[in-house]
């Protein structure tokens, strides 16, 4: 008798967290959501002055004097995409970056790259390194590190 009673706590008990954990689910991805919705809001109010400190940073770490990281200029478009491997959330923004051909002998010109600019969304805050992958604008960088990034996100200019 006593045995029949322990089954049925059990299997009650075990019914009861199976429902609980169910239940969680569904708040776990509207929570991934409103976090989301939230990094989207604070990008859109801090864009200028994370367009700010990334060039600062990028002219810092930049090793040569051919790219003018002062006259980076930043397009509209925010390409927002996720880590596979760690699950951070990250904006991408195409740039368009003046660099000095040094091959001309006697006049230099000055041609614009076009890149990527990243953005990361850590400890619920944007910041950046002035890390930029060269020569691929977002959509390309994306095809490229397929394997890396998830797309979350793509907002037009429109949106902004």
């Amino acid at each position: 008798m006593l045995g029949m009673g322990y089954w049925w706590f059990t299997a009650a008990a075990l019914s009861a967290l199976l429902l609980l954990g169910w239940s969680m689910r569904p708040r776990q991805r509207r929570s991934k959501t409103c976090l989301f919705a939230q990094a989207r809001r604070e990008f859109r109010l801090r864009r200028e002055w994370l367009e700010v400190r990334f060039i600062v940073l990028a002219a810092r770490r930049s090793q040569s004097g051919i790219v003018r990281w002062s006259e980076c200029s930043f397009e509209n478009d925010v390409s927002f995409v996720r880590s596979r491997a760690s699950g951070e959330l990250s904006a991408l923004v195409e740039i368009a970056v003046p660099v000095e051909d040094s091959c001309c002998s006697d006049s230099q010109s000055v041609n614009r790259r076009v890149g990527t600019a990243i953005f990361r969304f850590q400890r619920k805050r944007w910041s950046t390194d002035g890390w930029a992958i060269l020569n691929l604008n977002p959509a390309e960088a994306i095809r490229f590190y397929r394997e890396d990034f998830e797309i979350v996100e793509q907002e037009p200019a429109s949106q902004s």
